[in-house]
């Protein structure tokens, strides 16, 4: 999270269509820090790549979550289609094809992902007293006015906007 917080209430526009992108891994075994430390480091350079390529690559943002045994990273996405280009990008290919090759089928780690594509005007988003967060660092972060000040308004605002086009 940002440092900076923002007082007051804050919202996104909803006006661009937007894919969100989750992505973790979980510990099965904790004993077995050969198979799922590999996988856990695999990302940073990852993560580092994205950044450094955002405009490039579609890539908008992420928040990192981390639990006992699972981590979730969400990720938002310009497109699936920006997203599926990344999975075939060599330093993607490249852990993928190592956790194949050292983990397979191996119970000692899990993986999973989920992808959901959010079409403009079907989400909606509010931070009270917040840092950019979520999609609020994702987007762009705006103030809640009387115009988006209920879930109702800040979703149909979008829509609106959709019409339009």
């Amino acid at each position: 999270m940002g440092k900076e917080v923002f007082p007051g209430r804050f919202t996104t526009e909803n006006n661009e269509n937007i894919v969100i992108f989750l992505i973790g891994m979980r510990i099965n075994k904790r004993r077995a820090v050969t198979k799922w430390l590999p996988v856990f480091n695999a990302m940073p350079g990852m993560i580092k790549e994205l950044y450094t390529h955002k405009e490039e690559l579609g890539f908008i943002s992420m928040e990192n979550y981390f639990g006992l045994r699972s981590t979730v990273m969400i990720q938002y996405w310009r497109s699936t289609e920006d997203l599926m280009a990344y999975a075939k990008n060599d330093k993607h290919l490249a852990a993928w094809k190592n956790f194949n090759k050292k983990i397979g089928n191996n119970d000692a780690v899990g993986i999973y992902h989920e992808t959901y594509e959010v079409p403009a005007g079907n989400y909606e988003s509010l931070y009270g007293n917040m840092p950019l967060y979520g999609l609020g660092k994702a987007l762009n972060h705006i103030p809640i006015t009387a115009a988006r000040g209920s879930a109702r308004k800040r979703f149909d605002s979008g829509k609106l906007k959709q019409a339009d086009v």
